[in-house]
């Protein structure tokens, strides 16, 4: 037998590997797997997307940006123009139901404004798309509910977007609470705020936003209390004031709230579009305390405890995180820690804030 060259040896191997039958054990899909991407719609090109969702996609390990749902052909043709969506991925929101045959997206990123999410999740869902939610999941426990069950009438996957648990910063005040570090918690501060901007927005309109600072911002302080204590809250009381009736004519301008956790831990919160300043998130304990602040940024947070330790970690991309999180339970078969339910739980505890607020006195959670 003649014998072969190198070069001839590996083009013939490797032909021949080429049309063999293909064999799967555990390690090449495991290998399958890990290399796959997971096409992300994104619905809703506003500000959040363009900044952070789209940026953040060309920064994961399991995602890539295949399609858009939008409602303005310009914004859609800046995004084709800069990451490579082609044409035929661009829908509209009535169009929805067409992805039904876009193989290439797997993922639908609901970001339009809080009211809206509902209807677009369900569109995804039917059309055979897991979902991954912006928060607040809606604007009501009804509506929620409606997502989680059109979701698990596909089979689809639905995520609520709280990028914070997944920042080290919040995961190591976890676990100092879990492992009681500075012993048992029983005082929970938590807050954020921001100079909400111009009143010609959307945020500012109940019909669209459900609610104003609580369900914006005031919800990462809800969510960091419940996921540090591990807890459901029993009873909560809250006072809401503005002083600038025109501007929050529709939507709170500001909150704080006491919640009580069955452990016996109390939280004061709070939350503003109109102070900015509020940032922070405090576990005072049995022997001493830790906090982050600023606790809520896309970036640069970090804290401090009460033995002169830092809390600070390299930063990482949140938005990138969570969806590469998202992608691999698809993959994997396993369900999200921030499930659609987890966004309930929420829209229902900031429901009876709104309550309690307006009613002046405290309501039982049940």
């Amino acid at each position: 037998m003649a014998k072969l060259s190198r070069r001839r040896f590996l083009t013939e191997t490797s032909a021949a590997i080429a049309t063999a039958p293909f064999i799967s054990t555990s390690a090449t899909r495991a290998r399958a797997q890990e290399s796959r991407k997971l096409g992300f719609a994104i619905c809703g090109l506003g500000r959040l997307s363009e900044s952070q969702i789209a940026p953040a996609l060309a920064r994961t390990r399991h995602c890539r940006l295949a399609g858009l749902v939008t409602g303005t052909p310009a914004k859609a043709e800046a995004y084709m123009a800069k990451y490579g969506v082609p044409a035929g991925s661009v829908y509209s929101y009535d169009t929805m139901h067409r992805m039904a045959d876009d193989p290439g997206i797997d993922v639908v990123y609901v970001a339009t404004p809080n009211a809206l999410h509902a209807e677009h999740a369900t569109r995804a869902a039917a059309a055979g798309k897991h979902v991954f939610c912006e928060k607040p999941l809606e604007v009501s426990v009804e509506r929620c509910r409606q997502m989680i069950d059109a979701c698990k009438d596909a089979g689809r996957l639905l995520g609520t977007a709280y990028r914070c648990q997944y920042d080290p910063h919040h995961l190591e005040c976890i676990r100092l609470v879990r492992e009681q570090v500075f012993g048992a918690p029983f005082i929970i501060e938590a807050g954020f705020g921001i100079d909400v901007g111009g009143p010609d927005q959307w945020r500012l309109k109940r019909d669209l936003a459900g609610g104003g600072a609580l369900m914006d911002v005031g919800i990462y302080a809800l969510q960091a209390t419940r996921y540090l204590t591990g807890e459901e809250p029993v009873v909560v009381s809250a006072l809401e004031t503005k002083t600038d009736p025109a501007k929050f004519a529709e939507v709170d301008e500001s909150m704080v709230w006491t919640t009580r956790f069955p452990g016996g831990v109390v939280a004061h919160c709070s939350t503003s579009y109109k102070a900015g300043g509020i940032q922070n998130m405090r576990v005072n304990a049995e022997r001493g305390w830790f906090e982050l602040d600023p606790a809520f940024f896309y970036n640069g947070n970090h804290g401090r405890r009460s033995d002169g330790q830092e809390i600070r970690f390299p930063e990482i991309d949140l938005f990138a995180a969570e969806m590469d999180d998202f992608a691999q339970c698809i993959l994997e078969g396993r369900p999200s820690k921030v499930p659609g339910e987890e966004g309930l739980r929420d829209v229902r505890i900031m429901q009876a804030i709104y309550e309690s607020a307006r009613t002046g006195a405290a309501v039982p959670l049940a």
